[in-house]
């Protein structure tokens, strides 16, 4: 019993024992509602590490009496997801079955398309229920063909009040800290360390009683938490879990301009282990979203970068990450073109799917001719500067989404935009 992490011997097993995420397995939520039905429908729990996305499918696996079945992206290619699917065919054939299987798939967005196009056919014909954790947005690390076949829940961090339940439970019902006498002075530390995760706070106070001998009271408090952690920086982050904050912290950093920190989270993370293409990833988006057109070069040495790690491979390519990460850090920065597509977005969602005016429709058959498809359209390669001004919008659709931000590359391309109209408008 000693071996086991205080987070494995604590792990509920029903849903009155789960803590947080009151919204999906509360009395009125859709996860409870689901097992109370007996049918589970296949769905993606997105969420931050450690609020309790792989204790959730094996509670609803044991409550619904359903065979259970894991995989994990980093280990599993598409032979491994085959062989897993051959032996759900078997479950959902047998005469003893009266449940779908269940196959969880944990850290789904590491899963290439490939290895994801390979559970469409297995999740529509109805043989497996896919129950997929991520902690990345599966807008963009799902394929779409996956999403339209799944419903996506969001998990929250744990708030105070659940890490206190949390903490009131494990002092009271773990078989090892039942026996110890725990005098809490202090939280404030334990719940600021924890960050919301459920198995940092569980780890943390692990990491405590086993340093703290047998005869001696445990009294908790902020310096003795501190200086524990100092001791031993990683005791509570033992699957790699600080990845979302360390994420998170070069993500701002380069955003911010300074690239010393960007280089020394960048180091933490190399030093912690972290997948290299899971960094070049977030440097591909971070040249998009927040260097942008400020310096279009940015997303194309940040795309080399990615290429080039696949190439070189490791312990080397940590070099081509430091220097993308530099000349990110100190490119200028705009997010004009995030806020582009999400105004954009938004009026989509507004307005619906518009038609698309007749000028601007192809025309390959007589019919659609007929019908004035591609009539009036203006082939702006025959007019000066290779521009004319015409309707491109939707009918009654006005407005404009792409708003430049205060660089000198942005500058010039609005200018150049203005001037174009301009000129049409004095020669009308």
């Amino acid at each position: 019993m000693n071996n086991i992490p205080l987070a494995e011997r604590l792990r509920p097993r029903t849903l009155d024992d789960y803590i947080g995420q009151e919204h999906i397995v509360g009395n009125n939520g859709i996860i409870r509602q689901m097992i109370s039905s007996g049918r589970i429908n296949s769905f993606i729990l997105w969420g931050p590490p450690g609020v309790g996305k792989t204790t959730l499918a094996k509670i609803i696996a044991e409550m619904c009496d359903a065979p259970f079945f894991t995989l994990s992206a980093v280990t599993s290619g598409v032979k491994e997801v085959r062989e897993v699917i051959e032996k759900c065919k078997a479950e959902t054939n047998s005469m003893f079955s009266h449940t779908r299987p269940i196959l969880f798939i944990d850290e789904i967005h590491r899963f290439s398309k490939s290895q994801q196009d390979s559970l469409l056919g297995a999740v529509e014909q109805g043989i497996v229920t896919l129950i997929g954790a991520t902690t990345e947005n599966p807008s963009f690390e799902v394929i779409r063909p996956l999403l339209s076949r799944t419903q996506v829940y969001t998990l929250k961090s744990l708030g105070s009040n659940d890490l206190d339940k949390l903490l009131n439970r494990a002092i009271k019902k773990d078989p090892i800290l039942s026996q110890r006498t725990i005098n809490i002075k202090e939280k404030d530390a334990l719940f600021r360390f924890s960050g919301g995760d459920a198995r940092k706070l569980l780890n943390i106070l692990d990491l405590i009683e086993q340093s703290t001998p047998p005869e001696e009271e445990i009294t908790i408090t902020d310096k003795l938490v501190t200086d524990k952690l100092q001791e031993n920086p990683a005791a509570y982050d033992r699957n790699g879990e600080l990845h979302y904050d360390i994420i998170s912290a070069f993500i701002k950093s380069v955003r911010g301009s300074d690239p010393d920190a960007a280089i020394y989270w960048l180091a933490r993370m190399v030093a912690g282990g972290e997948d290299p293409e899971f960094i070049a990833r977030r440097l591909v988006i971070l040249a998009a979203e927040d260097i942008g057109l400020a310096n279009p070069n940015a997303l194309l040495l940040a795309n080399a970068t990615f290429d080039s790690l696949r190439k070189i491979g490791w312990p080397e390519g940590r070099i081509i990450l430091a220097e993308c990460t530099i000349y990110l850090a100190t490119s200028p920065k705009s997010n004009s073109a995030y806020k582009a597509i999400a105004l954009a977005m938004e009026e989509v969602e507004k307005s619906g799917n518009l038609p698309v005016p007749l000028h601007l429709r192809n025309a390959p058959t007589k019919l659609m001719a007929e019908l004035g498809y591609h009539k009036g359209y203006k082939y702006a390669h025959d007019f000066y500067n290779n521009f004319v001004e015409q309707q491109y919008l939707p009918d009654g659709l006005s407005g404009s989404f792409w708003h430049p931000c205060d660089n000198p590359h942005e500058a010039k391309l609005y200018e150049r935009i203005c001037n174009l109209k301009g000129a049409t408008k004095k020669e009308s």
